[in-house]
Protein backbone atom coordinates (compact mmCIF):
# COMPACT_ATOMS: atom_id res chain seq x y z
CA UNK A 1 0.00 0.00 0.00
CA UNK A 2 2.95 2.40 0.40
CA UNK A 3 4.53 1.54 -2.63
CA UNK A 4 0.85 2.78 -4.22
CA UNK A 5 0.85 5.67 -1.88
CA UNK A 6 4.24 6.80 -3.09
CA UNK A 7 3.57 6.21 -7.10
CA UNK A 8 0.29 7.81 -6.86
CA UNK A 9 2.35 10.88 -4.70
CA UNK A 10 4.66 11.23 -7.98
CA UNK A 11 2.41 11.31 -10.31
CA UNK A 12 0.52 13.75 -8.37
CA UNK A 13 3.46 15.65 -8.14
CA UNK A 14 4.39 15.17 -12.00
CA UNK A 15 0.89 16.21 -12.96
CA UNK A 16 1.26 19.63 -10.95
CA UNK A 17 4.59 21.03 -12.55
CA UNK A 18 3.71 19.91 -15.74
CA UNK A 19 0.41 22.03 -15.29
CA UNK A 20 0.94 24.70 -13.19
CA UNK A 21 3.82 25.86 -16.02
CA UNK A 22 0.94 25.16 -18.58
CA UNK A 23 -1.51 27.17 -16.35
CA UNK A 24 1.07 30.14 -15.78
CA UNK A 25 2.75 30.43 -18.99
CA UNK A 26 0.21 29.65 -21.76
CA UNK A 27 -3.00 29.70 -20.41
CA UNK A 28 -3.70 31.83 -17.69
CA UNK A 29 -4.56 35.00 -19.91
CA UNK A 30 -6.76 33.11 -21.97
CA UNK A 31 -8.62 31.77 -19.08
CA UNK A 32 -9.11 34.70 -17.67
CA UNK A 33 -10.10 36.59 -21.27
CA UNK A 34 -12.72 34.21 -22.20
CA UNK A 35 -14.38 33.41 -18.92
CA UNK A 36 -14.85 36.82 -17.35
CA UNK A 37 -16.78 38.23 -14.44
CA UNK A 38 -20.22 37.25 -13.84
CA UNK A 39 -21.86 40.80 -12.50
CA UNK A 40 -21.09 44.04 -10.31
CA UNK A 41 -20.81 44.73 -7.05
CA UNK A 42 -21.02 47.85 -4.69
CA UNK A 43 -17.51 49.23 -4.41
CA UNK A 44 -17.61 52.78 -2.46
CA UNK A 45 -18.81 56.28 -2.72
CA UNK A 46 -16.84 59.20 -4.03
CA UNK A 47 -17.43 62.95 -4.90
CA UNK A 48 -19.48 63.47 -7.96
CA UNK A 49 -17.19 65.17 -10.64
CA UNK A 50 -18.61 67.26 -13.57
CA UNK A 51 -19.32 64.15 -16.69
CA UNK A 52 -20.22 61.64 -14.14
CA UNK A 53 -23.63 59.82 -14.58
CA UNK A 54 -25.98 61.30 -12.52
CA UNK A 55 -28.19 58.35 -12.30
CA UNK A 56 -25.29 56.71 -10.38
CA UNK A 57 -25.92 59.06 -7.33
CA UNK A 58 -26.13 58.09 -4.04
CA UNK A 59 -28.96 60.46 -2.88
CA UNK A 60 -28.79 59.01 0.93
CA UNK A 61 -24.63 60.35 1.31
CA UNK A 62 -25.53 63.64 -0.68
CA UNK A 63 -28.39 64.57 1.31
CA UNK A 64 -25.76 63.83 4.88
CA UNK A 65 -23.20 65.86 3.37
CA UNK A 66 -24.72 68.04 1.53
CA UNK A 67 -22.07 67.66 -1.63
CA UNK A 68 -23.40 65.11 -3.79
CA UNK A 69 -21.84 62.07 -3.93
CA UNK A 70 -21.86 58.65 -6.58
CA UNK A 71 -21.33 55.11 -6.79
CA UNK A 72 -19.09 52.79 -7.74
CA UNK A 73 -18.89 49.77 -8.93
CA UNK A 74 -16.63 46.77 -9.32
CA UNK A 75 -16.97 43.71 -11.53
CA UNK A 76 -17.24 40.64 -9.98
CA UNK A 77 -14.54 38.52 -11.11
CA UNK A 78 -14.78 35.54 -8.89
CA UNK A 79 -16.64 32.27 -10.65
CA UNK A 80 -17.25 28.63 -9.73
CA UNK A 81 -15.77 26.03 -11.92
CA UNK A 82 -16.88 22.92 -12.00
CA UNK A 83 -15.50 19.94 -13.31
CA UNK A 84 -18.13 16.82 -14.22
CA UNK A 85 -15.75 13.52 -14.42
CA UNK A 86 -16.89 10.36 -16.21
CA UNK A 87 -15.71 7.47 -14.06
CA UNK A 88 -17.21 4.71 -16.22
CA UNK A 89 -15.18 1.93 -17.47
CA UNK A 90 -14.85 3.03 -20.88
CA UNK A 91 -12.80 5.82 -19.40
CA UNK A 92 -9.87 3.61 -18.05
CA UNK A 93 -9.11 2.62 -21.69
CA UNK A 94 -6.45 3.81 -23.75
CA UNK A 95 -4.57 2.06 -26.62
CA UNK A 96 -1.71 4.49 -26.72
CA UNK A 97 0.30 5.93 -23.75
CA UNK A 98 -2.54 7.04 -20.87
CA UNK A 99 -6.01 6.64 -20.13
CA UNK A 100 -8.47 8.36 -20.61
CA UNK A 101 -9.06 8.80 -17.28
CA UNK A 102 -5.36 10.07 -17.15
CA UNK A 103 -5.95 12.63 -20.01
CA UNK A 104 -8.99 13.50 -17.83
CA UNK A 105 -6.98 14.76 -14.48
CA UNK A 106 -4.05 16.50 -16.78
CA UNK A 107 -6.98 18.84 -18.31
CA UNK A 108 -8.67 19.23 -14.97
CA UNK A 109 -5.42 20.20 -13.36
CA UNK A 110 -4.38 22.81 -16.02
CA UNK A 111 -7.59 24.20 -16.06
CA UNK A 112 -7.95 24.03 -12.08
CA UNK A 113 -4.63 26.05 -12.00
CA UNK A 114 -5.80 28.35 -14.05
CA UNK A 115 -8.78 29.59 -12.44
CA UNK A 116 -6.78 29.66 -9.21
CA UNK A 117 -4.49 32.01 -10.39
CA UNK A 118 -7.71 34.18 -11.52
CA UNK A 119 -9.10 33.19 -7.88
CA UNK A 120 -12.18 31.11 -9.09
CA UNK A 121 -13.57 28.24 -6.86
CA UNK A 122 -13.15 25.10 -8.05
CA UNK A 123 -15.18 21.67 -7.35
CA UNK A 124 -15.07 18.23 -9.01
CA UNK A 125 -18.79 15.99 -9.28
CA UNK A 126 -17.21 12.45 -10.20
CA UNK A 127 -19.81 10.05 -11.96
CA UNK A 128 -20.70 6.71 -13.68
CA UNK A 129 -24.33 5.18 -13.33
CA UNK A 130 -24.50 7.17 -10.34
CA UNK A 131 -23.07 9.77 -8.57
CA UNK A 132 -19.57 8.96 -7.01
CA UNK A 133 -18.28 11.65 -5.76
CA UNK A 134 -19.18 15.62 -5.04
CA UNK A 135 -16.79 17.55 -3.75
CA UNK A 136 -18.05 21.11 -3.41
CA UNK A 137 -16.40 24.37 -5.07
CA UNK A 138 -13.67 25.94 -3.08
CA UNK A 139 -10.58 28.41 -3.82
CA UNK A 140 -7.28 27.37 -3.01
CA UNK A 141 -4.06 25.59 -4.35
CA UNK A 142 -4.34 22.63 -1.53
CA UNK A 143 -8.03 22.25 -2.81
CA UNK A 144 -6.92 21.91 -6.86
CA UNK A 145 -4.19 18.96 -5.50
CA UNK A 146 -7.17 17.84 -3.69
CA UNK A 147 -9.16 17.76 -6.85
CA UNK A 148 -6.66 15.68 -8.77
CA UNK A 149 -5.72 13.37 -6.31
CA UNK A 150 -8.94 12.44 -6.56
CA UNK A 151 -9.81 11.80 -10.11
CA UNK A 152 -6.15 9.96 -10.25
CA UNK A 153 -6.92 7.90 -7.02
CA UNK A 154 -10.96 7.07 -7.68
CA UNK A 155 -11.78 3.35 -7.74
CA UNK A 156 -13.57 3.02 -10.50
CA UNK A 157 -16.76 -0.18 -10.32
CA UNK A 158 -17.50 -1.53 -13.46
CA UNK A 159 -20.46 0.39 -14.50
CA UNK A 160 -22.04 1.97 -17.54
CA UNK A 161 -22.62 5.82 -18.49
CA UNK A 162 -24.99 7.52 -17.18
CA UNK A 163 -25.34 11.18 -18.17
CA UNK A 164 -29.34 11.82 -17.93
CA UNK A 165 -28.53 10.84 -13.75
CA UNK A 166 -25.30 12.66 -14.05
CA UNK A 167 -26.66 16.35 -15.64
CA UNK A 168 -29.92 16.02 -13.57
CA UNK A 169 -27.68 15.63 -10.64
CA UNK A 170 -25.75 19.11 -11.82
CA UNK A 171 -29.18 20.61 -12.67
CA UNK A 172 -30.18 20.66 -8.63
CA UNK A 173 -26.94 21.39 -6.67
CA UNK A 174 -25.87 24.13 -9.01
CA UNK A 175 -28.43 26.53 -7.33
CA UNK A 176 -25.56 29.38 -9.13
CA UNK A 177 -24.16 30.20 -12.51
CA UNK A 178 -21.05 27.88 -12.84
CA UNK A 179 -18.61 27.13 -15.23
CA UNK A 180 -19.47 23.43 -16.24
CA UNK A 181 -16.28 21.45 -17.66
CA UNK A 182 -17.48 17.98 -18.66
CA UNK A 183 -14.92 15.38 -19.68
CA UNK A 184 -16.16 12.39 -20.65
CA UNK A 185 -16.35 10.19 -24.07
CA UNK A 186 -19.86 10.32 -24.24
CA UNK A 187 -20.62 6.71 -25.03
CA UNK A 188 -24.15 7.09 -23.44
CA UNK A 189 -27.97 8.46 -25.10
CA UNK A 190 -31.22 9.55 -23.71
CA UNK A 191 -29.52 12.61 -22.16
CA UNK A 192 -30.28 15.21 -24.37
CA UNK A 193 -33.28 17.07 -22.60
CA UNK A 194 -31.01 17.19 -19.08
CA UNK A 195 -28.46 18.86 -21.36
CA UNK A 196 -30.19 21.65 -21.90
CA UNK A 197 -31.57 22.32 -18.96
CA UNK A 198 -28.40 22.72 -17.72
CA UNK A 199 -26.81 24.56 -20.61
CA UNK A 200 -29.81 27.09 -20.28
CA UNK A 201 -28.64 28.19 -16.34
CA UNK A 202 -24.15 27.62 -16.72
CA UNK A 203 -21.61 27.95 -19.28
CA UNK A 204 -21.24 24.36 -20.23
CA UNK A 205 -17.91 23.14 -22.27
CA UNK A 206 -17.88 19.36 -23.64
CA UNK A 207 -14.38 17.97 -23.23
CA UNK A 208 -14.76 15.17 -25.57
CA UNK A 209 -11.72 12.25 -24.69
CA UNK A 210 -11.61 9.80 -27.93
CA UNK A 211 -8.99 7.10 -28.63
CA UNK A 212 -7.81 5.78 -32.11
CA UNK A 213 -8.58 2.45 -31.52
CA UNK A 214 -12.12 3.78 -31.15
CA UNK A 215 -12.48 5.08 -34.67
CA UNK A 216 -10.08 2.51 -36.79
CA UNK A 217 -9.78 -1.30 -36.49
CA UNK A 218 -6.35 -2.46 -37.09
CA UNK A 219 -6.12 -6.01 -39.30
CA UNK A 220 -4.83 -8.30 -36.71
CA UNK A 221 -6.80 -11.44 -37.74
CA UNK A 222 -9.54 -12.58 -35.33
CA UNK A 223 -9.67 -10.93 -32.10
CA UNK A 224 -11.97 -11.30 -28.80
CA UNK A 225 -13.69 -7.82 -27.66
CA UNK A 226 -15.04 -7.05 -24.79
CA UNK A 227 -17.49 -4.21 -23.65
CA UNK A 228 -16.07 -2.52 -21.10
CA UNK A 229 -19.61 -1.37 -20.03
CA UNK A 230 -21.91 -4.27 -20.24
CA UNK A 231 -19.01 -7.17 -20.23
CA UNK A 232 -19.81 -8.54 -23.33
CA UNK A 233 -17.72 -10.63 -25.55
CA UNK A 234 -17.65 -10.91 -29.21
CA UNK A 235 -14.92 -12.35 -31.79
CA UNK A 236 -14.71 -10.12 -34.52
CA UNK A 237 -12.56 -11.03 -38.17
CA UNK A 238 -10.72 -7.73 -38.59
CA UNK A 239 -8.96 -8.98 -41.36
CA UNK A 240 -12.24 -8.18 -43.36
CA UNK A 241 -11.92 -4.77 -44.78
CA UNK A 242 -15.93 -5.17 -44.44
CA UNK A 243 -15.67 -5.16 -41.05
CA UNK A 244 -13.01 -2.22 -41.06
CA UNK A 245 -15.11 0.15 -42.52
CA UNK A 246 -18.32 -0.65 -41.07
CA UNK A 247 -16.51 -0.05 -37.43
CA UNK A 248 -15.59 3.14 -39.15
CA UNK A 249 -18.60 4.34 -40.22
CA UNK A 250 -20.63 3.50 -37.15
CA UNK A 251 -17.70 5.41 -35.14
CA UNK A 252 -18.21 8.47 -37.68
CA UNK A 253 -21.72 8.35 -37.34
CA UNK A 254 -21.80 8.52 -33.40
CA UNK A 255 -19.08 11.17 -33.34
CA UNK A 256 -21.65 13.27 -35.90
CA UNK A 257 -23.94 12.64 -33.37
CA UNK A 258 -22.61 13.81 -30.25
CA UNK A 259 -21.35 16.97 -32.67
CA UNK A 260 -24.38 17.75 -33.95
CA UNK A 261 -26.32 17.36 -30.32
CA UNK A 262 -23.85 20.03 -28.69
CA UNK A 263 -24.20 22.37 -31.60
CA UNK A 264 -27.67 22.03 -31.44
CA UNK A 265 -27.37 23.05 -27.23
CA UNK A 266 -24.89 25.58 -28.17
CA UNK A 267 -22.32 24.07 -26.14
CA UNK A 268 -18.50 24.32 -27.23
CA UNK A 269 -16.78 20.84 -27.94
CA UNK A 270 -13.25 19.98 -27.55
CA UNK A 271 -12.37 16.77 -29.06
CA UNK A 272 -9.57 15.22 -27.27
CA UNK A 273 -7.54 12.43 -28.86
CA UNK A 274 -5.77 10.82 -25.90
CA UNK A 275 -2.85 9.71 -28.43
CA UNK A 276 -2.13 13.25 -28.54
CA UNK A 277 -1.15 16.38 -26.49
CA UNK A 278 -4.35 17.61 -25.62
CA UNK A 279 -2.63 21.88 -25.09
CA UNK A 280 -3.08 22.48 -29.22
CA UNK A 281 -6.75 21.84 -28.68
CA UNK A 282 -7.61 23.57 -25.54
CA UNK A 283 -5.31 26.64 -26.76
CA UNK A 284 -7.34 26.73 -30.28
CA UNK A 285 -10.46 26.64 -27.57
CA UNK A 286 -9.55 29.68 -26.06
CA UNK A 287 -8.61 31.72 -28.98
CA UNK A 288 -11.97 31.02 -31.23
CA UNK A 289 -13.73 31.65 -28.39
CA UNK A 290 -12.28 34.76 -27.77
CA UNK A 291 -12.56 36.00 -30.79
CA UNK A 292 -16.60 35.34 -30.24
CA UNK A 293 -17.21 37.09 -27.30
CA UNK A 294 -14.95 40.25 -28.57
Amino acid sequence: MDSISKELLKQVKRIEIHTTRLANDMFSGEYESVFKGQGIEFAEVREYVPGDDVRSIDWNVTARSSKPFIKQYVETRELTVLFAVDASSSCYFGSHQKLKSEVAAEIAAVLSFSATRNNDKVGLYIFSDKTELFIPPKKGKKHVLRVIREILTHRHQKRGTELANALEYLNLILKRRAIVFLISDFIADGYDRQLKMLAREHDVIAIHLTDPRERVLPDVGRVVVKDAESGKQITINTASARVRQNYSEQASKRMMKIEFLFKRCGIDRIEIDTSQSFIEPISRFFKQREKRIR
